[in-house]
């Protein structure tokens, strides 16, 4: 299962980042006292006592002098509701009940998603007498916190984490059955604006199931959609284009963006569609990255080749090499070139990836995995280290490898001693498994455990 999102809501300069940043440990969101500074959306995958989960920041909710504020919270915070699988609605105890703070409630109460209402700043027993205000909300769940004093986060985390989705619950939710379901994969499209996501789900259903325009940013949701390919179940997953950081505007299209990435998280493939004429760009290794880090497939999709003046085999492979060059962090990655307006090259992409997904939950049976540890470890012993609060140098005992999981394919080494283990060793080790066993396009997860 797929890691589940919780997105943090509420007016600006409520404390959104300030609480983002304890939750994760780390200065990863920018604090500042101007309202608004959070632009962009922000996500981290996070950890709380050994459960995980996607974390979002988000923008303040805010009128806009365009509209009325009901109408902006609104959208808000239904964009919100989508999907995340818990909500934090963070108020200030300084500035009491707003209006603002009261539309969202009553948007979210008719939802059926979890909600924390947390009461941000008090940090002393006169705050903390104010904060008994917000019970007049209504919310079942409401904590106090100082997020910049760190204070009551533990409460409001283990808290969370019980209204988080475990795997049992997932199949009984409407929302969420379609990541449980082992026999389907799940294809999420995903790529920077108007490069011809939309165009692309149309031509591989034969359907108009999005809409397309050459307006860019038009698809605002993630949409799901089945169909059966050669006798495999399949679902398409359309998103919203991701712009580049700093370009991503308030509103509906900064909630776009946090389904998007949820598409990725449940997905089990992602397939990055490029522009032709803008081939492989900063912002496109940035989607990459987002895949690499969820540990999920990818397939890298050259759109609209039918527009270049060459379509020989010569200026495929240097499209390629382009592609390679810049996500050197992925140089497995497969290539497919396609013109979603003439279907060019569909069926090259559906083939690419359901070769790519028996590749992912391939099993390597126990027997073999020894012996190639034994014949790795013959051929190239691990360097000596330094070892940490010791003196000298020690070198890494490798004691058993054994596939622990599928899709990522998942390694687990037990060793002496994992702070031992150097970059450099790894990625060797992780190239005789790829050489041995053929893992060609896919990510491995390789674990060192201490035995």
């Amino acid at each position: 299962m797929p890691d589940p999102i919780i997105a943090i809501i509420g007016r600006p300069n409520v404390g959104k980042s300030s609480l983002f940043n304890r939750i994760l440990g780390r200065r990863h969101a920018i604090v500042s006292e101007v309202a608004g500074t959070t632009r962009d959306r922000l996500m981290a995958e996070a950890d709380w006592e050994g459960r995980r989960f996607i974390l979002v920041d988000t923008g303040g909710l805010e009128s806009n002098p365009e509209g009325s504020i009901e109408e902006k919270v609104q959208e808000q915070t239904e964009m919100a509701v989508a999907d995340a699988d818990v909500i934090l609605l963070l108020t200030d105890v300084n500035e009491g009940v707003t209006a603002s703070d009261q539309m969202a409630v009553e948007r979210l109460r008719r939802s059926d998603k979890p909600v924390v209402l947390v009461v941000n700043k008090v940090d002393n027993d006169i705050r903390e007498l104010a904060s008994i205000e917000f019970h007049r909300l209504g919310m079942t769940d409401t904590l106090t916190v100082s997020a910049y004093h760190n204070f009551g986060i533990h409460d409001l985390m283990e808290r969370v984490v019980s209204l988080l989705p475990d795997a049992d619950q997932a199949e009984g939710d409407g929302q969420h059955a379609t990541r449980t379901k082992t026999n389907e994969l799940k294809l999420a499209i995903v790529g920077r604006t108007n490069v011809g996501k939309s165009l692309l789900l149309n031509t591989i259903l034969g359907q108009e199931r999005s809409i397309v325009s050459e307006v860019a940013g038009t698809t605002r949701d993630a949409l799901d959609t089945p169909f059966i390919y050669r006798g495999h179940s399949i679902i398409l997953i359309d998103t919203a284009g991701i712009r580049r950081p700093g370009r991503v505007q308030r509103g509906i299209e900064k909630y776009s963006v946090i389904r998007a990435v949820g598409a990725v998280s449940r997905s089990d493939i992602t397939i990055l569609v490029t522009d032709a004429s803008e081939i492989a760009t900063a912002h496109d290794a940035h989607i990459a990255g987002l895949a690499w880090d969820m540990c999920r497939g990818l397939i890298v999709v050259v759109n609209k080749w039918d527009l270049m003046d060459e379509e020989g085999r010569y200026a495929r492979e240097q499209a390629a090499n382009i592609v390679r060059e810049r996500l050197h962090f992925m140089p497995y990655v497969p290539i497919c070139f396609t013109s979603a307006l003439r279907g060019y090259g569909i069926e090259e992409l559906l083939r690419t990836a359901l070769n790519l997904q028996r590749e992912r939950t391939r099993m390597v049976p126990q027997g073999k995995l020894q012996f190639v540890l034994a014949d790795a470890l013959a051929d190239h012993a691990p360097p000596t280290v330094k070892g940490r609060g010791r003196k000298g140098r020690k070198r890494l005992n490798i004691n058993r490898l054994r596939q622990v999981d599928v899709n990522p394919p998942t390694f687990l080494f037990t060793v002496d001693d994992p702070e031992l283990v150097h970059f450099s060793y790894q990625r060797y080790l992780e190239n005789r498994l790829r050489k041995t066993f053929n893992f060609d396009h896919t990510h491995l997860r390789l674990l060192f455990k201490k035995r």
